[in-house]
């Protein structure tokens, strides 16, 4: 009997072990949340934080996943940072409490609260962005989801892209409305490592 449970034991773990859920961690260098919002019927404004952290647990067996994103909004980039002879960059106002608020709101902070799978990659994120203090549901759709060894430091790794929109409105930040557009785009690539 004790050959019989040794021998199950045995196939057993090789299958717990590829259902259990997978801790990730972003690399900050290849993970960049982009926006883009309408100027005054004109053209459409975009840019970048330069510096977000996170971490994601994925169980491929089970089509479970979470997800946790912390963007520094001090690091936004419009590609206007040299004010020249203004008296502040577009950067610079961005920070300012007329958009970010970046001295009393450092961060924003997506958490995902479920994940729908479609097929074995996952495919919908609901969750809750926080922003300017205030938290709302925003949905991502996920596209060209991969994982594999990095080619060349062979470290497991998993990626891919983001995509939802968002009120600003809806989190106080009103100036410039309607000129400047209220719905916001956003854009996140993320890769990740193998805890």
């Amino acid at each position: 009997m004790s050959r019989l449970a040794v021998a199950l034991l045995a196939v057993a773990l090789p299958l717990i072990a590829v259902a259990a859920p997978e801790n990730y961690t972003i690399d900050p260098t290849h993970t960049y949340p982009h926006w883009e919002a309408n100027h005054f019927g004109v053209s459409n404004w975009r840019g970048r934080f330069d510096k977000s952290a996170g971490k994601f647990t994925l169980d491929r067996a089970a089509k479970t996943a979470s997800v946790e994103i912390t963007v520094q909004t001090t690091s936004v980039s419009s590609g206007d940072s040299d004010k020249g002879s203004r008296p502040r960059s577009l950067d610079e106002h961005l920070r300012t409490p007329d958009f970010f608020n970046v001295a009393e709101y450092p961060t924003m902070t997506y958490k995902s609260t479920g994940v729908k799978f479609n097929g074995d990659d996952p495919g919908t994120i609901a969750g809750n962005l926080t922003l300017l203090g205030v938290t709302k549901p925003m949905v991502l759709r996920v596209e060209n989801w991969k994982c594999q060894p990095h080619p060349f430091n062979k470290k497991e790794m998993c990626g891919g892209n983001a995509s939802g929109s968002f009120k600003r409105s809806d989190f106080g930040m009103k100036f410039a409305l309607p000129a400047v557009g209220d719905e916001i785009k956003l854009w996140i690539q993320i890769e990740a490592y193998k805890n």
